[in-house]
């Protein structure tokens, strides 16, 4: 749900593009220099791009009609994908990066061509930059005046919560192994790239963690955004058929929302007169939020 109309998949493809440019010069930058840091940038690029394939999968899952098995369609799949992709920026990218840096630790490997090292890096740092400055473009239309961090725990947008996430480690984990590989030239001390490493690992890892609790309770079954809900009330409240909303719940599943709706209606001259108003009040409701695509309505004196 959000408050203007937004483009993930323009978000991941612009990601994908920019992940596997910058993997593949990664690689042999690290490849030629032996530096830890640049090899696990190299893997989280590659991991990225494996990431956002499984979102647009998910995307296309979501788009399934509803069956009888699946009645209320296929739009939650979404959230699985979203929460694979957590799980593997945790284990792919995270726990490797980990590793690779305590093994330059223990075995520590002079850096070659260092500034090769240093030039990747920045070409990434720009590449996903733009990455970001896209992805960015999309969330400032979702949040419209929320902060970023509560625009963060309220989305319900699965697919572009991910991509924030990696765009934001990836940018960051850029940043760090730029000042790694730059502290080990100046000072040839090797425990700075070992360190740079561990902390591109321990990023990737709080990211991962981060953007998996929040899609968990999407899997679990979250309603609309809190800001959204009181939208549907008011509208609800407003409408002259509705005497007073008793209840009502959302059930986010993907891009669409079911709502289940109880309240007491103003009085009428018999039951047709009742379905017609009801009627009523659902088309305009499905008019006024697009993304409702189910609704139950009760009639009743309490809840």
């Amino acid at each position: 749900m959000s408050s203007g109309h937004t483009n993930p998949v323009k978000a991941i493809l612009l990601a994908l593009g920019a992940n596997f440019a910058i993997f593949v010069a990664k690689l042999f930058a690290a490849l030629v220099t032996s530096s830890g840091a640049m090899m696990a940038e190299a893997v989280h690029s590659l991991a990225d791009c494996g990431n956002q394939g499984l979102l647009l999968l998910g995307i296309r899952q979501a788009r399934r009609p509803p069956s009888d098995e699946f009645p209320l369609g296929w739009g939650r799949a979404l959230y699985f994908w979203s929460f694979l992709v957590a799980i593997l920026l945790f284990s792919v990218g995270g726990m490797f990066s980990i590793y690779e840096g305590i093994h330059k630790l223990t075995a520590p490997e002079p850096l070659k061509w260092p500034w090769l090292a240093l030039g990747v890096l920045i070409f990434g740092i720009v590449a996903e930059g733009i990455s970001m400055r896209g992805c960015l473009q999309e969330v400032n239309k979702a949040r419209g005046e929320q902060d970023l961090w509560t625009w963060f725990r309220q989305t319900r947008s699965s697919e572009l919560l991910v991509i924030f996430g990696e765009d934001l480690a990836a940018l960051l984990g850029l940043c760090l192994a730029a000042i790694a590989v730059g502290a080990t030239m100046l000072t040839g001390n090797l425990l700075f790239d070992a360190a740079g490493t561990i902390a591109i690992g321990v990023l990737l890892i709080v990211v991962a963690v981060l953007v998996a609790i929040e899609v968990k309770a999407l899997l679990i079954g979250q309603g609309v955004e809190p800001r959204r809900r009181d939208e549907l009330l008011a509208f609800l409240n407003a409408r002259p058929e509705v005497a007073e909303v008793l209840n009502l719940l959302t059930l986010q599943m993907g891009p669409d929302v079911m709502v289940a709706v109880k309240a007491r209606m103003q009085p009428t001259a018999d039951n047709q007169n009742l379905i017609e108003a009801i009627n009523t009040v659902e088309a305009a409701m499905k008019a006024e939020f697009g993304d409702v695509r189910w609704s139950f309505f009760e009639p009743d004196f309490a809840d």
